[in-house]
């Protein structure tokens, strides 16, 4: 039987699942052999989470749930890398130390 596992997690990110954090959050599914889904609503529609144009087409905003579910080699680790991506905000310094400019 292949594994299987599942999670859920809300997107805090000030602009949501727009182009840095798609691209983040595809990468790192992409590190893994499992199949990996994510949906915005627990009965989907479920997209593969390992495509760029999927992800960034779902135009998720601050405050949604992601569900992902992933099946296959190493689908309880990259369940728990993505929502633990997700919880670190994407690994993006907050908007304002962003733009900090030295003149």
């Amino acid at each position: 039987m292949s594994a299987k596992a599942a999670a859920q997690v809300e997107i805090k990110h000030e602009v949501g699942l727009h182009a840095r954090p798609s691209v983040k959050f595809t990468k790192l599914a992409k590190t893994f052999a499992a199949d990996v889904e994510v949906a915005l609503a627990p009965e989907g529609p479920w997209f593969d989470a390992k495509s760029i144009v999927k992800v960034m087409a779902a135009k998720a905003p601050k405050g949604t749930v992601l569900h992902l579910r992933a099946s296959g080699e190493g689908a309880d680790s990259a369940v728990k890398a993505l929502v633990a991506l997700v919880e670190r905000d994407f690994d993006e310094v907050a908007e304002g130390e962003a733009h900090v400019r030295t003149a």
